[in-house]
């Protein structure tokens, strides 16, 4: 199969959103994937998007895209209380569903949502983009042929600018049972980067905080309630008997750069960035033997997008829709799907869990 993958994208638009800064410049440079079809909820919008990258289709009701013959795989990239409609849509409609995380409001939509496509036979993907980022995977290479060694501790933190007002069009966020905030995007990216390289957690404890706990709506001049996390701590014992630790947050001033780092017997990797290790843009460094921190490059076999991708939020994108793509033509189950989604949602839940009874939580596999 050499021909495109005709894909769908729900969530274009002319503003700037996720979707456009990272879907839309992917797909335009992806050898795999045409964008055939673009979906918002206004006509004269999706009509907008359709002329400037130049689809062949426009649709304002996502049911009747994924019913067009002309659609072999869909992109959901909507608000996360509106991802579970579409991409079931979709799956039913027999067509391939790369969904954004996290995959649903809840662990139950993710796991309804896995096993209807298991059941239809439809390939997936979901947008946790560390898996696919070429530096990670560096790293995750270098632990397992011993650069380190026996891993014996790791520590991550991300503290990103989060401001105290905002307009309207940015408040959604604060109502915690959307399942869009620090807890579930920050932190989840973040913790799923570390087990990606590092292994799975054996047992944790945790601590799930709302420090800010009101917004000022600049537009209405109003003072509102949040309920959403902005403080996320976690602190275990990986499968591996590593000592972990992870710290995620969203504070008002001067936030700090993302930061990964493991020790083991033999070395130390440390991975920075500016921002979650989703959007790449990574640097990596290690030492063996030496108190001395040194650039590793990363192979370019490990990168898979075209020379054209752009850098920055587009470029982990688009090395998750050529996995996608290999997906779909070959077969081959390529993570992250929809069962590493599920699996990511019931390790939020263990969280969860362990900040609200303020006790140990010991962790199954595919917790």
């Amino acid at each position: 199969m050499t021909k495109k993958i005709r894909l769908g994208l729900i969530g274009a638009t002319v503003a700037t959103t996720w979707a456009s800064r990272s879907h839309l410049p992917a797909l335009l440079a992806s050898k795999d994937f045409e964008l055939v079809a673009v979906c918002t909820t206004r006509a004269e919008t999706a009509e907008a998007v359709r002329r400037k990258v130049g689809a062949r289709l426009a649709f304002h009701d996502y049911r009747e895209m994924v019913a067009s013959p002309e659609i072999d795989a869909v992109a959901v990239v909507v608000r996360v209380p509106s991802h579970y409609a579409p991409a079931k849509a979709a799956i039913e409609a027999g067509k391939h569903v790369y969904c954004e995380w996290p995959l649903g409001k809840t662990t139950a939509e993710g796991e309804e949502l896995a096993a209807l496509a298991k059941a239809r036979g439809v390939k997936t993907a979901v947008g946790l983009q560390s898996r696919v980022d070429p530096t990670l995977g560096y790293v995750k290479e270098l632990i397992e042929s011993g650069y380190v060694g026996e891993i014996l501790a790791c520590t991550v933190c991300s503290m990103r600018d989060g401001v105290l007002e905002r307009p309207s069009s940015r408040t959604w966020q604060r109502d915690a049972s959307l399942a869009a905030n620090t807890f579930t995007i920050g932190a989840g990216h973040t913790i799923d980067a570390l087990r990606f390289v590092a292994g799975d957690f054996a047992r944790l404890t945790a601590l799930v905080s709302t420090q800010v706990n009101q917004w000022y709506e600049t537009d209405t001049k109003k003072t509102l309630e949040v309920t959403s996390p902005d403080n996320v701590l976690v602190s275990g014992q990986l499968v591996s008997g590593a000592v972990a630790s992870v710290h995620v947050g969203t504070i008002p001033w001067a936030g700090n750069e993302y930061r990964m780092e493991i020790y083991g017997r033999a070395g130390t990797l440390v991975v920075t960035g500016a921002n979650t290790p989703q959007f790449g843009d990574l640097r990596l460094q290690g030492a063996q033997g030496s108190n001395t921190l040194a650039d590793l490059p990363v192979p370019q076999r490990l990168v898979l997008v075209d020379p054209g991708t752009p850098q920055g939020d587009s470029y982990n994108v688009g090395q998750m829709y050529c996995n996608f793509a290999h997906t779909i033509r070959s077969g081959e189950r390529l993570h992250p799907d929809f069962d590493t989604a599920v699996v990511l949602h019931r390790f939020l839940d263990s969280i969860k869990l362990a900040s609200d009874t303020g006790r140990q939580v010991e962790l199954k596999s595919g917790d």
